[in-house]
């Protein structure tokens, strides 16, 4: 069963308390996501490293209910 929109930003709010999050569904099958995320979590990380943050915060939901995730990490400003 695909993961609602809804589901996926509270996984991430969970993950990442102060963060900017903004979600756009890529196919409207719930299936396919675009996530923006700003969050001081990845001040001074790489990109791979706050991408991995990212998939911790989903707890083994990405390739099952979420099949595919596109992401934009940042730390604010």
């Amino acid at each position: 069963m695909p993961m609602s929109q809804p589901d996926l930003e509270a996984a991430l709010r969970d993950g990442f308390p102060d963060a900017e999050i903004e979600i756009t569904d890529l196919a409207g099958d719930g299936d396919h996501y675009k996530a923006r995320i700003v969050s001081s979590a990845f001040k001074g990380l790489p990109r791979v490293r706050q991408h991995q943050l990212v998939y911790a915060a989903l707890k083994g939901r990405m390739g099952g209910e979420l099949h595919a995730l596109a992401l934009e990490t940042s730390a604010p400003a």
